[in-house]
């Protein structure tokens, strides 16, 4: 790799969604507030987990792990586009915009492979219910989280300098209101054939691989749901993963729709809109998605606020005293 070949280039331009001065205020309500409920509904749900300790079992350690993922997810995009809308400024340097793309790609990574665990934790509950304590023990509960990390580290770590061997033009200007691996590789100045060849072959294993992990895991669910006698009995195993089927689709519908808007002609735009469905709205519901057909969930949040508001009265009471 030839450091020399960047010398030139020491920030780019993010356009963003518009340019109509007009329109700045509402696009920084708008994503401040999305940011503000992801940030918020996320965190609440792992203070809820970790506070109660009925919810100590795996399906809810893995939920935790993905929230916090998620609130990572969108910090490494949102407060840099809110800071730029606010200074009205595009400029993101380069070191700036391979960090974001580096933490990018990471929690992407992390995203996909936590949703992949959840559907595997999903498929013993069902299909293996008296072996299911046996299986997903604590060790292995955290392995799958350690493996998801390293895996996704070291990926992110190889695209990353992948994209460092690149050269780029002086003034670029990124039709994104982030620095996204594909749009940063074909606007290179550079041979990029290496770079797209890395980055095709790490989505079909990384991304496609565990697609199909999850496709098969929810085909044993579906048949082992479908052989249960009891309509009771069938509504109970559905509704235990109903909530992860909902945001698997969501995600990964998503993710697929920014593809099919990428590879569409003067697709820029439509990319970078297309792009707030799986990296802000999807973080933004997962909380209440998970919460809102989940009565261990609710019961938690009940007992942490409750808990909240009584620390609160003790707190001003204490004050109150001379």
């Amino acid at each position: 790799m030839d450091a020399g070949n960047n010398t030139g280039i020491s920030e780019f331009q993010l356009l963003g969604f518009s340019e109509k001065p007009e329109l700045q205020p509402l696009l920084f309500g708008l994503f401040l507030s999305m940011y503000l409920i992801t940030v918020f509904g996320n965190l609440l749900l792992i203070l809820a987990v970790s506070s109660d300790s009925h919810l100590h079992t795996p399906m809810y350690f893995f939920l935790a792990n993905l929230s916090f993922v998620d609130i990572c997810f969108t910090s490494t995009t949102l407060p840099k586009m809110l800071w730029n809308i606010q200074t009205q400024s595009k400029v993101i340097t380069y070191k700036g915009c391979l960090s974001q793309m580096y933490f990018f790609i990471l929690f992407a990574g992390l995203d996909v492979f936590l949703l992949t665990v959840m559907a595997y934790d999903r498929f013993v509950a069902i299909c293996h219910p008296l072996h299911y304590t046996v299986i997903m023990n604590p060790r292995l509960c955290g392995v799958l989280v350690l493996v998801s990390w390293i895996i996704s580290v070291l990926h992110s770590l190889l695209q990353t300098s992948m994209v460092l061997r690149l050269s780029f033009c002086t003034e670029m200007e990124i039709p994104h209101f982030f620095c996204e691996l594909n749009q940063m590789i074909q606007h290179a100045c550079s041979d990029n054939s290496l770079n797209n060849m890395v980055l095709y072959f790490a989505a079909m294993l990384l991304v496609g691989s565990p697609f199909l992990g999850i496709l098969y895991t929810y085909s044993k669910i579906v048949s082992t749901i479908l052989g249960i006698s009891s309509a009771q009995g069938k509504y109970k195993a559905f509704s235990t993963c109903a909530s992860h089927l909902s945001v698997v689709s969501l995600f990964y519908c998503t993710s697929l729709g920014v593809y099919l808007s990428s590879a569409a002609p003067q697709s820029s735009q439509a990319s970078a809109v297309a792009s707030v469905m799986y990296t802000v709205v999807t973080p933004m519901l997962n909380p209440f998605i998970y919460s809102l057909r989940n009565r261990d969930i609710k019961r938690a949040l009940m007992r942490f606020s409750g808990m909240a508001a009584l620390k609160g009265t003790i707190i001003l009471e204490l004050k109150k005293c001379p």
